[in-house]
């Protein structure tokens, strides 16, 4: 069954109308929230698709049409579907797009024919933007004879990576079994000179890589990718020229666009969307308010990363004997067995602060903040460049690995600490961020935030692409 909630929603009948469907996870929701508004302010309309149980489970996105009220009014509709799973399923990867595929298909044809049926006779007026991970998106676009343009929330660097896994296998460089993990891979173009195995995407870290399922996601990409004539990516020219530059190989129309964040508020919108926890944000600046400029170390691991108590101890341990100032935004959701260990909660607090959560942006953006420790998410690296912050990369899974090794190796803007968690390791790593190359880090980040506000303005090359991209769609 569809639950459907409408905002105010008006379209002109000549303009054209955007059906959005982002996977179903937090990051991916943001951006393609971020890309919606966009489309908003560009006067087309748009209906944004989520599955109820992403909007029901994630702070922040029950209420999305009030929130949107204020930010693109008259100009979204939301609907919610199925995901087919039960509730209390753990909704992995690929138990996930394999329940999508069955449920959200039939829903989402429905949709794009009631839309169809109201388009005038010459050309389609419906379009249909997808989440890259949902390939089954392509093949109903394909049978209804819509356009779609897939929209792809990790980095240029780690998507070209991921698309390369039949070449690597292929070229014998996987799977692993037993290689040393600092041996370079010579198989991903444009990579050669510092990509080491450490450095694939988790997910490539299996022994049989022809049966895994997960891995079997990514053996179809380069397929999907030559299926699909569109490509939206949230990047930048002067961050990933090299791999952008190859990507017209094996994609037709690239569109690189972003940051959408700082898009939107380079133009006068809002990338702060979802905010729920005025407490927390009232907290974390007031901590950081009474703190000297350029001395705290913000520390996140993101919105889903499950990591295990003995985990968190170690970076505990790590942090304070750094003798640093730093910021933790930690959830017990995000702990297994969701207790976090009593000596973080009860530790020192004069340098110190947790909290359950924190406006990362806002964060990033204070005058506090010196250095960023993260999971490499693609939105949280894309925030920490935009604000000129250095970071720590400790990657979790999927594609942080590729992006932890890009900050250090490619742009250098930090340290890549991936494989390891010992608190003598995490001391190590914070007092070479924070004191020995704070000045080397602090000078170089703001080279890369000016080229990422720069390329979102007018002439910039993402608002060029945007242009390209709205064009397109209205040609379409």
């Amino acid at each position: 069954m569809m639950d459907k909630q409408v905002a105010s929603h008006e379209s002109s009948p000549s303009s054209p109308h955007v059906i959005m469907f982002p996977f179903p996870v937090p990051s991916h929701i943001h951006s393609m929230l971020n890309l919606a508004q966009i489309f908003c302010e560009a006067h087309l309309s748009v209906t944004f698709v989520m599955t109820v149980h992403a909007r029901n489970a994630f702070s922040g996105f029950s209420d999305l049409e009030s929130q949107f009220s204020h930010h693109a009014a008259g100009k979204i509709r939301f609907e919610y579907i199925s995901d087919g799973l039960p509730d209390e399923h753990p909704r992995g990867v690929t138990e996930l797009l394999g329940s999508l595929a069955a449920t959200a298909t039939p829903l989402l044809k429905e949709m794009v024919q009631k839309e169809e049926e109201g388009a005038a006779a010459a050309a389609p007026r419906c379009v249909v933007v997808a989440d890259a991970l949902l390939s089954f998106g392509v093949e109903m676009a394909e049978e209804l004879g819509v356009p779609i343009f897939q929209f792809h929330c990790i980095s240029a660097s780690a998507n070209w990576t991921c698309s390369s896994l039949p070449r690597l296998i292929r070229a014998g460089e996987l799977p692993l079994k037993g290689r040393d993990m600092d041996m370079p891979i010579t198989s991903v173009k444009s990579m050669e000179g510092f990509l080491r195995y450490r450095d694939l995407p988790a997910v490539f870290r299996v022994d049989d890589v022809h049966n895994d399922p997960t891995l079997q996601i990514f053996h179809q990409l380069p397929r999907n990718y030559t299926q699909s004539k569109h490509h939206i990516i949230n990047t930048f020219h002067d961050l990933e020229r090299p791999i952008l530059d190859q990507m017209p190989t094996i994609m037709s129309n690239v569109y690189a666009i972003g940051p959408l964040h700082e898009f939107l508020a380079a133009n006068g919108g809002s990338s702060n969307v979802i905010i729920s926890d005025d407490d927390n944000t009232k907290s974390c600046l007031d901590c950081l308010d009474n703190q000297p400029a350029k001395s705290v170390l913000y520390v996140s691991f993101g919105t889903l990363s499950m990591v295990s108590r003995e985990t968190l101890v170690e970076f505990w341990h790590g942090l304070v004997n750094s003798g640093q100032r730093f910021l933790w935004s930690l959830n017990s959701n995000l702990v297994t067995g969701r207790e976090i260990p009593a000596e973080i909660l009860t530790g020192s607090r004069e340098m110190t602060c947790v909290v359950e959560w924190a406006p990362q942006r806002v964060v990033l953006g204070h005058f506090a903040v010196a250095g960023f420790l993260t999971h490499c998410r693609w939105n949280s690296i894309l925030e920490s460049i935009v604000a000129g912050v250095p970071m720590i990369g400790w990657p979790i899974y999927g594609e942080q690995q590729v992006n932890s090794r890009y900050v250090a190796e490619v742009w250098k803007v930090g340290l890549d600490m991936k494989d390891t968690c010992h608190r003598v390791i995490i001391e190590k790593m914070v007092r070479e961020l924070m004191e020995e190359r704070k000045d080397e880090f602090l000078k170089r980040a703001p080279h890369y935030s000016k080229l990422a506000k720069q390329s979102v303005r007018q002439g910039g090359s993402s608002s060029s692409n945007l242009e390209h991209l709205l064009e397109d769609i209205r040609r379409i």
